[in-house]
C-alpha cells in the first residue's frame, strides 16, 4: 500500500510540474526579446561632404576644370555627371579595370570617402552645354543616336542615354554637351578593346565605323 502511495504521489507531483510549465511557456516567450533586423548593426553609408569634395577637387582642376566644366577637348566634363558613375569610374581607374596612366595616380590616393565627397560635388555643379561642329555628318549622329542601326544591330543610344542625353542615375552616365574629341576617343578605345570595363559598351562600339563614331560623337555634343 505505501509503494502504491509513493507511485501516486510522484505521478501527481510530476503531472502538476508539467502543467505549471505549461502555463509558464506562453509568459517566458512573451517576455523573449525580439531578434533584432539583419540589418540593424549594418552602419549607416556617410554623407558626402560637399566642402571636402571640392577641396579634393582642386588638384583635378587643370585638366577638368575649375567647377568640372573642361576647357580642353580631350579631357572630359564632369559638372552634373551621375555620382554613381564618377564613382565607379574612380574605384576602377584604382583598381585597374580602367587602365589610364594619367588617372590611376590620382585616383589611388583617393579613399572611398574622397571618391564620394568629389563625385557628389561635381554632381552638385551646373554642367555646360555644348554643339555639333560637324553639319556633314549631324543627321547620320542623330540618326544612330535615336534610331541606332537596325540592319546591323546597333542599339540606339537614347535607348540606355535618355533622348537628351541626360542618362540614367547610377546606370549610365550623361552624354548631352560632352566634348566630342573625348566621347570618340572612348568609342574608339572600347571599339578596339583598350577600354574593357563595359563589355556592354565593347559590344556595340565593336560595330561602328571611324565615321559613325564621329557623327554620333558630334551629335551628342549638342544635346541639350
Amino acid at each position: 500500500m505505501k509503494l502504491i502511495s509513493h507511485l501516486m504521489l510522484a505521478i501527481v507531483l510530476a503531472a502538476t510540474t508539467a502543467c505549471v510549465s505549461a502555463q509558464q511557456a506562453p509568459a517566458a516567450a512573451a517576455k523573449a526579446p525580439e531578434a533584432a533586423p539583419a540589418n540593424a548593426l549594418a552602419p549607416k553609408a556617410a554623407k558626402p561632404d560637399l566642402a571636402k569634395g571640392e577641396a579634393g577637387f582642386a588638384v583635378c582642376v587643370a585638366c577638368h576644370g575649375a567647377d568640372g566644366n573642361s576647357g580642353t577637348p580631350t579631357f572630359p566634363k564632369l559638372a552634373q555627371q551621375h555620382p554613381q558613375y564618377l564613382v565607379k569610374q574612380l574605384q576602377e581607374f584604382k583598381s585597374g579595370k580602367r587602365n589610364n596612366a594619367v588617372m590611376k595616380p590620382f585616383a589611388t590616393a583617393l579613399s572611398d570617402a574622397d571618391m564620394q565627397n568629389v563625385s557628389y560635388w561635381l554632381a552638385s555643379k551646373q554642367g555646360k552645354s555644348g554643339f555639333a561642329k560637324d553639319k556633314d555628318l549631324v543627321r547620320l549622329g542623330e540618326k544612330i543616336y535615336r534610331g541606332g542601326i537596325a540592319e546591323r544591330q546597333i542599339a540606339a543610344c537614347a535607348g540606355c542615354h535618355s533622348p537628351n542625353g541626360a542618362g540614367i542615375p547610377a546606370q549610365y552616365p550623361r552624354l548631352s554637351g560632352q566634348h566630342s574629341d573625348y566621347t570618340s576617343a572612348q568609342l574608339t578605345a572600347f571599339r578596339d578593346g583598350v577600354r574593357q570595363n563595359s563589355l556592354q559598351m565593347n559590344q556595340v562600339a565593336a560595330k561602328l565605323n571611324d565615321r559613325e563614331i564621329k557623327a554620333v560623337s558630334d551629335y551628342m555634343a549638342g544635346l541639350r
